[in-house]
């Protein structure tokens, strides 16, 4: 079994740097309402996306940020190809849609692509490239056919 977490540290540089600006506004106009909810809409973010856990067993793969929300589950029978790749800056950080397919990340470029028989493609960020492909490594059937829309 691989369980590895990556904690998001981009990200809380980012909610450091806006919790400075609400702290300087909570000292010089007082907590008022609004000011009060963005600071909580701020904590429940990096609560969310303080990382992202992947974890393998012999028949599955998952996914989630956080306490495990916003991932997914898939059966390491329906992959057929795991790959090391680099994301760029427009995969950004987080969870989003792009032209390679659904992208899961919190930190850094490293990622493994998984893509599936019906020929989906999920990319995981991870600092742990090697430690995944290796976790996948003969667990998945590489000579299954993508099939074609």
């Amino acid at each position: 079994m691989y369980q590895h977490k990556q904690y998001a540290l981009f990200i809380f540089v980012i909610l450091a740097w806006i919790g400075s600006f609400v702290g300087l506004a909570w000292y010089l106009i007082g907590a008022d309402m609004p000011l009060m909810v963005f600071a909580g809409i701020l904590v429940l973010v990096g609560f969310i996306f303080h990382g992202l856990t992947i974890k393998v067993d012999n028949e599955t793969i998952g996914w989630g940020f956080g306490p495990g929300l916003f991932g997914q589950t898939l059966m390491l029978a329906d992959i057929v190809e795991a790959k090391p790749v680099e994301n760029s800056f427009r995969h950004g950080i987080g969870l989003r849609i792009t032209h390679d397919g659904w992208v899961y990340t919190v930190s850094g470029f490293s990622a493994v692509q998984l893509t599936m028989k019906d020929g989906s493609q999920y990319r995981l960020g991870t600092n742990d490239q090697a430690g995944l492909l290796s976790a996948l490594d003969g667990k998945i059937c590489p000579s299954a056919a993508v099939e074609t829309a």
